[in-house]
């Protein structure tokens, strides 16, 4: 049975929120360094350091999607893609030794790092996306039975 009711779309607001904060809050906080300190500063770490808000904002939209009877597939698929991708970007980056500083920035190395940092960052983008989609469905009108 399929409950859009108020607990539902406020599981699917909060989920949203917190999935999407990784995502945005270094684009806005560049922007705000633009506007005050005229200067360019993006820190593209930023994503996989807010990592702790994806699993509770995905497990929140997955627990609205299950009510809703919606898919609760992309998201699910996207968090566990964005673990792993997180989990693989920081063992290569120890492996390697880009973590402790032993190998310098630059070189192969570095450049596989920041491919899987930024396959972690669309693995982010697919559950805001699916969360995105999640909203549409709960805010649809309800449509009446055909008859």
């Amino acid at each position: 049975m399929e409950k859009r009711g108020v607990l539902t779309k406020m599981l699917g607001v909060a989920g949203t929120v917190l999935v999407w904060f990784p995502i945005l809050a270094p684009v806005l906080l560049t922007v705000a360094v633009v506007i005050v300190e005229r200067e360019f500063l993006f820190d593209y770490l930023m994503p996989a350091e807010l990592f702790l808000f994806v699993p509770v904002g995905s497990g929140l939209l997955i627990w609205a999607a299950l009510r809703a009877g919606a898919s609760w597939k992309r998201i699910g698929w996207g968090l566990l893609a964005a673990a792993a991708l997180l989990v693989s970007v920081q063992g290569l980056a120890v492996v390697t030794g880009l973590a402790s500083g032993e190998t310098a920035v630059g070189g192969w190395q570095w450049v596989l790092v920041l491919a899987l940092l930024a396959a972690y960052c669309l693995a982010l983008l697919a559950i805001g996306v699916g969360s995105l989609q999640l909203l549409r469905r709960l805010f649809a009108p309800i449509q009446p039975p055909a008859a």
